[in-house]
């Protein structure tokens, strides 16, 4: 009984965590290529593509605390 209550309060904390570590590192990556692409505008294709690739693997590790989210949350009784 005491595990699912600190199951349910855990779950939306911890994807809360997530999710504010998620928009801080994507705001890095951003600001960065921003701040490149000022510096080096002939570079400004290259550094795009790399920044979408990051920004998709931080956002790809968001959805997976989202997903473990609903699995766990199938486990509070």
């Amino acid at each position: 009984m005491i595990e699912g209550n600190i199951l349910g309060l855990a779950l939306p904390i911890g994807l809360g965590i997530a999710a504010v570590g998620s928009g801080l590192g994507l705001g890095k990556a951003v600001g960065a290529a921003m701040e490149a692409m000022g510096r080096q505008p002939e570079a400004a294709g290259k550094i795009q593509v790399g920044m979408v690739i990051g920004a998709a693997f931080i956002e790809a590790l968001t959805i997976y605390a989202l997903v473990t989210v609903f699995v766990l949350g199938g486990k509070i009784r």
